[in-house]
């Protein structure tokens, strides 16, 4: 929905709000400062939801689908005024249909997100039963290297199956990527809007 605002030529303050989100990008406020927000002020510690909110609101997507309803024709949008629709109207059946190649892009971008979110996971999660997948491997994997380690296996050359526990992670990681990629993959090609306007 910002995207769509910051697409809109005659929202007056629009250079301003991208110039604010896109300072976002140029100057974070580091990791220490976002682990005092999120666990001293939003009280987010071991609470699944701080997974998902700080990815909800990322400055690329918004400008990358402000970037695409730039491409839309100003046209749709008119006639669509002049047939009576408001803006609220204009953005659930006008833009938003023709901006599926966009949604499907940055669905695909949050999914994959979240699904390799791990780091997060590990800092601010305590409770196992909330533990994402990715930190479970990572998990698995530093405990078989440690045993490894610790157990002074190395030294009476017994191998560890390593590699093979490795790419298992690795195909269980990816698996589900596979098997959800070519249902968004139809919807990166482009030319929805071609005879949308006439003349």
């Amino acid at each position: 929905m910002s995207g769509f605002v910051l697409s809109r030529q005659d929202f007056k303050y629009r250079n301003a709000a991208a110039f604010f989100i896109y300072f976002t990008t140029l100057f974070s406020a580091g990791m220490i400062p976002a682990y005092l927000v999120n666990v001293n002020i939003l009280h987010l510690n071991n609470n699944i939801l701080v997974l998902i909110l700080p990815s909800v609101m990322n400055p690329f997507n918004i400008f990358l689908f402000r970037n695409f309803l730039k491409s839309v024709p100003d046209a749709l949008m008119e006639s669509a005024r002049i047939d009576g629709a408001g803006d609220f109207t204009i953005y659930r059946k006008v833009m938003m249909p023709l901006a599926k190649p966009a949604i499907a892009t940055i669905g695909l971008f949050l999914a994959l997100g979240y699904w390799n979110e791990w780091y997060r996971c590990n800092l601010y999660i305590k409770n196992q039963d909330m533990y994402t997948l990715q930190y479970l491997l990572y998990n698995m994997l530093q405990n078989v290297e440690k045993m490894f380690s610790e157990q002074g296996l190395a030294a009476l050359g017994i191998q560890l199956p390593g590699e093979t526990m490795k790419l298992a992670t690795a195909m269980l990681a990816t698996g589900p990527v596979l098997v959800f990629y070519p249902f968004v993959q139809k919807y990166f090609t482009g030319g929805l809007i071609v005879g949308g306007v006439k003349g």
